[in-house]
């Protein structure tokens, strides 16, 4: 079957960039690849669906490179050709990034410039009075340098590309996408790419797209069950501590891991309670500066880190903002949204790199955000584990996810997670100890330090590490918090524990407790 795919050198591409994807090891084209390069090389406008880490990202960064190489064997003027909207800054470091990879003989001809960044209008103005043939940044930081003049882009643009186009609206850029849509020309090449098709996508299909080629391809919006095993317990909140403890400590977790839960204050009281039982984990959410958390994803994708706890806050926005709701419900969110970065997105199109594991700690409360959040795992050819821990007010989303995988495609249903646990209760007195000892002041006082060291880490120290970029690799984010008080003894399994659950641990051994989970 290999031998009858559609290789990258048949594809008319440059030599400069034949050479720079086999630098990256791709050895030949993914299927949304195959699909979609050679129709925008033809210069059909595109809507394409394919799962996350399928891809997509080079299925329009190729077609993009290619035809700013060809314009430029005629067209000598240096001008904005192509712009690349984004709705998070770290999916904006991650294109360039890519861009850049696949630029990497052709950089002089094709330069590339992310202004999705956290820096003052101003201050990006010199990158783009040097007019990069492509520009990446989120509609509202886009339409901010076109009110300014900054950006131009009526007379040169040539290509337009929405990605994960399903995240654009509910991220609250409707209006500055409409808004910019008055500043292009009006004919342009657009590709929208998207892991899911929802209303939002067939809205900026309308707006955006001229007679496109939809491509929806591998009808399963995740990978089938024997690529990415998913798994569902159903556990209270202090079961659902236990757990995670046990799991963590036994090693029946094993290999890089996100742990998803909803909040801010949920990611540092996790991260506190892991503290007490020697297990280091990162903490990521939208207060950090967006310089640290690209740093702590780069990190953990070079293997720095084993486990992330990230905040996957939209999906719990998008309920509160489609409801009628009460007002007095918002009252809470309100207090941390001034420090909060709406751009902000993990869960959502980070090409987090070698994930073995996601645990969703808190269950999301949408299925498209089910979706982005295990597509964190199983990405390309690689295999993958997926964890919900379901409490009893989480069991209708839990449902909903069910029925749209399950309609999808059988071979993508969630399995119960057999785990017995009578078995760990030996560990639960440990557990409630380490619950008490992480109080709601411990929390609010990690919050605080964590975000004036990553504060200080971030801006203070941007221009030592930009002139030492070795000692960026020195600064770790999984450091001890320490505002709980941590009891030593806590940090070790003492021996009757651990010899009466060594059979938890071992994968396939005839010694297995029966109906015991299985090791990931």
């Amino acid at each position: 079957m290999a031998a009858d795919r559609l290789q990258f050198h048949e594809m008319g591409l440059d030599d400069r960039l034949v050479k720079a994807v086999a630098d990256l090891g791709w050895s030949q084209p993914t299927l949304i690849q195959e699909k979609a390069i050679p129709l925008a090389l033809e210069g059909k406008d595109l809507l394409a669906r394919a799962r996350t880490g399928s891809g997509k990202t080079a299925s329009y960064a190729i077609p993009v490179i290619q035809r700013i190489l060809a314009s430029k064997q005629s067209v000598r003027e240096q001008d904005v050709r192509a712009l690349i909207l984004v709705p998070t800054k770290e999916l904006g470091q991650q294109v360039q990034a890519m861009i850049r990879q696949l630029t990497a003989y052709c950089s002089r001809d094709v330069r590339v410039a992310d202004i999705s960044g956290k820096a003052d209008v101003s201050t990006q103005r010199p990158i783009l009075m040097e007019k990069p043939d492509v520009v990446v940044g989120t509609p509202s930081r886009v339409l901010a340098h076109l009110k300014a003049q900054n950006l131009l882009l009526h007379s040169s643009l040539e290509m337009l590309v929405v990605d994960e186009a399903d995240l654009v609206f509910s991220f609250g850029f409707e209006s500055d996408l409409k808004n910019l849509l008055c500043h292009l020309p009006k004919i342009y090449q657009s590709f929208l790419m998207s892991a899911t098709f929802n209303e939002d996508v067939q809205a900026l299909k309308e707006l955006l797209l001229h007679n496109p080629v939809s491509l929806k391809l591998q009808g399963s919006q995740l990978p089938d069950s024997s690529q990415l095993q998913q798994y569902t317990i159903k556990c209270e909140e202090e079961d659902k501590f236990l757990l995670i403890y046990t799991l963590l400590k036994l090693q029946l977790v094993q290999g890089k891991t996100l742990l998803f839960v909803g909040a801010v204050d949920r990611s540092y009281r996790l991260k506190l309670f892991l503290e007490q039982f020697g297990i280091p984990a990162c903490v990521l959410n939208s207060e950090l500066p967006v310089q640290s958390r690209c740093h702590i994803i780069s990190q953990f994708n070079q293997g720095f880190y084993d486990i992330i706890i990230a905040t996957d806050e939209q999906s719990l926005a998008e309920p509160a903002a489609s409801s009628s709701g009460k007002g007095k419900k918002k009252k809470g969110p309100e207090k941390g949204a001034k420090t909060t970065d709406k751009e902000y997105g993990v869960s959502r199109g980070v090409d987090f790199q070698n994930v073995a594991n996601v645990i969703n700690f808190d269950f999301p409360t949408s299925v498209d955000s089910y979706i982005h959040r295990v597509g964190r795992t199983a990405r390309a050819d690689n295999p993958g584990t997926a964890l919900s821990f379901i409490s009893h007010t989480e069991v209708g989303a839990l449902e909903e996810v069910e029925e749209a995988l399950g309609g999808d495609n059988a071979e993508t249903a969630l399995k119960p997670y057999e785990f017995r646990m009578e078995e760990i209760e030996g560990f639960r007195y440990r557990c409630r100890d380490a619950m008490r000892a992480v109080t709601k002041q411990a929390v609010r006082e990690a919050r605080l330090k964590e975000i004036k060291q990553e504060l200080l880490n971030s801006e203070k120290l941007k221009t030592y590490f930009e002139d030492n970029p070795r000692d960026l690799q020195l600064l770790r984010h999984d450091k001890d918090l320490h505002p709980a008080v941590i009891k030593p003894h806590m940090k070790n399994i003492p021996d009757y524990l651990s010899k009466k659950h060594a059979r938890l641990v071992l994968k396939g051994s005839s010694k297995a407790v029966p109906h015991t989970a299985p090791a990931f």
